[in-house]
């Protein structure tokens, strides 16, 4: 944040405020006090006297109230000529009084902006060169080239102060302003991974589980046309499997909406839950154990019963397959799953957009193992069966 002085934009706290502003008044005082004893050491209370006390004591008031405005932080900048003018007065009848002249250079640098301070501390510096010059008797050349000199070094300091001060500002800015785009960067990377999480969910559950049970209700439509009481109990058990898998997926439905968590992963373990979630879209899945099982995160349990609901729901549709197989291999530092088939196969390399009537299955597999670290793959080929094989990594953990 910057506060605007005079048409030029200066930090928050550069005006008389702060340790330099205290600095600024002591040395204002000290000064005023020692140049007065100066002045009664040399010249007594004789000739111009009584005027130079009541220029000191109106010096020492307005300076006062300068520094007690400004303090406040109301508008002090406009006392700040009274206060030039009277030094400068006082000056020219007493010039023991040029000494507070250091005080000044800096109280005009703080109070108004580069184009009006530094020709005002200029005229300063010429009229405290001759101050000096004159009670030193015309003699020492020295003290006429010393306020020059150090009027110029203080503006250059500061100038380079101001400089600094608005790079600084500037830098802040462009580091917030960056800040600002990459938390809306952030935000709408996490609207997206969200979006995808759930485009996930929604298909390895409620889109697969309707699709299974539509497959049933139409084959069971089919085999009540034939009106063949030989196939009449085949086709009342497609119409119980394809109620129980719609129940299920309202279940699901459901857990999705209030929690988007895995169903039953806490209440059964998660050999059951894959062999259920697999058997729901193939009754004669077979499910086999290698290794000893421990306890997974909930996440990657959770990954591994949405891909064996996408993988065994994609064979239903597609493979014709009399043979499903899952297989959970516990190693070391993962956990593999490995979805097989003696279906009709197909050719994994061409990946066709996602379409009404499928292609989304695999992408959504894949995705979701390799943000959990893993790796899948798919092993094909026409009239070959498949093979989909997941491998996700997780620390051994407490034996389940």
């Amino acid at each position: 944040m910057t506060t605007p002085v005079g048409g030029v934009d200066r930090p928050d706290g550069a005006g008389l405020r702060g340790p330099l502003a205290t600095a600024i008044h002591v040395s204002f005082y000290v000064l005023l006090a020692t140049s007065t004893a100066r002045y009664l050491t040399y010249h007594g209370v004789s000739g111009r006297f009584v005027v130079v006390v009541a220029l000191i004591a109106a010096l020492a008031a307005l300076y006062t109230v300068t520094a007690v405005v400004a303090r406040r932080e109301g508008v002090w900048e406009p006392w700040v000529w009274p206060v030039l003018t009277t030094w400068a007065v006082l000056v020219w009848l007493a010039p023991s009084f040029a000494w507070c002249a250091f005080p000044m250079f800096f109280l005009c640098t703080r109070a108004y902006p580069s184009r009006i301070a530094y020709p005002v501390v200029g005229v300063l510096a010429v009229l405290t060169s001759v101050a000096f010059f004159t009670f030193s008797g015309r003699t020492e050349w020295a003290v006429l080239v010393g306020p020059l000199c150090t009027g110029a070094l203080i503006v250059m300091a500061y100038s380079q102060i101001e400089r600094d001060g608005r790079e600084r500002v500037r830098l802040l800015r462009q580091v917030a302003e960056t800040r600002s785009r990459l938390a809306e960067t952030e935000r709408e990377a996490g609207v997206l991974a969200e979006r995808e999480r759930l485009s996930r969910e929604i298909h390895d559950t409620v889109t697969q589980g309707l699709t299974s049970s539509l497959l049933r209700l139409e084959a069971a439509e089919q085999i009540w046309a034939q009106a063949d009481p030989r196939t009449e109990e085949r086709a009342r058990e497609d119409v119980r499997v394809a109620t129980g898998t719609l129940r299920e997926n309202l279940a699901e439905t459901r857990s999705l909406v209030h929690h988007l968590a895995a169903p039953n992963l806490e209440s059964q373990p998660l050999d059951t839950a894959l062999l259920a979630a697999a058997r729901t879209h193939h009754p004669r899945a077979e499910l086999r154990i290698v290794g000893t099982p421990i306890a997974i995160p909930a996440e990657v349990t959770h990954a591994l019963l949405r891909i064996t609901q996408s993988a065994v729901s994609n064979i239903a549709r597609h493979a014709h397959a009399e043979t499903v197989g899952v297989t959970l291999t516990y190693l070391p530092d993962a956990v593999a799953l490995d979805i097989f088939d003696d279906g009709t196969g197909f050719d994994p390399a061409p990946t066709g957009s996602p379409s009404a009537r499928g292609g989304y299955g695999l992408r959504a597999m894949r995705s979701r193992v390799e943000q959990l670290g893993g790796t899948f793959t798919v092993e094909s080929a026409p009239g070959e069966g498949t093979v989909v094989a997941a491998q996700i990594p997780c620390s051994r953990g407490t034996a389940a």
